[in-house]
């Protein structure tokens, strides 16, 4: 029991429970509670992992739910900000479709893949790669750019970050093919070189 209630995974329950929060804040034309919302959740994912790391509080259950937390905020968060009608009118607004259809398409791309793997050899050794890190990062920016534009009205720079998480998103999906690929060959490899 205190693997599971541990700081970090409360933590990351909190930041799944605020998701249906921001949906509803942003929904009823809440803007500027809609970016505080999401911005406490955003901060949360990196509060988290400090303390797991620092309090030696990392545990089985919080390496597969904060992913998991990350990629439903984000997700619920592109699909909302992208309806018509939704956000106050304002240029640039909403976030265009092929920008929310990158950022899920990869994250579809990247769990077949990976269920295709483990089904097919038994491979379980996946790892977040660093611009995968980095894509989900700008992608939290950028939603917090979204919602602040859709408070202040004031949007130009929404094209620039547009650009730029579809263009991490498409370095980070071809690094994450061959970073599994490099690991299933160390996996593979590790046995031979015990025997």
């Amino acid at each position: 029991m205190n693997s599971i209630l541990t700081i970090p995974n409360i933590l990351t329950f909190m930041r799944m429970g605020l998701i249906p929060v921001f949906v509803s804040l942003v929904y009823y034309g809440y803007s500027k509670w809609a970016l505080a919302v999401f911005l406490i959740a955003g901060v949360s994912d990196g509060i988290d992992g400090f303390l797991a790391r620092k309090f030696k509080q990392e545990s089985e259950l919080g390496t597969i739910i904060d992913p998991i937390a990350d990629k439903l905020l984000m997700t619920v968060a592109f699909i909302i900000l992208t309806l018509p009608n939704v956000l106050p009118p304002t240029r640039h607004l909403p976030i265009p479709f092929w920008v929310t259809a990158s950022v899920i398409g990869r994250d579809v791309l990247i769990i077949t893949i990976a269920g295709a793997i483990n089904i097919i050899t038994g491979f379980r050794g996946f790892k977040p790669s660093f611009w995968g890190k980095v894509s989900t990062l700008v992608q939290v920016i950028g939603i917090s750019l979204v919602m602040l534009a859709a408070v202040s009205g004031y949007s130009i720079f929404l094209p620039t970050t547009y650009f730029i998480i579809v263009l991490l998103v498409v370095i980070s999906g071809v690094h994450y093919v061959f970073q599994v690929a490099s690991l299933m060959k160390e996996e593979q490899a590790s046995p031979s070189e015990d025997a």
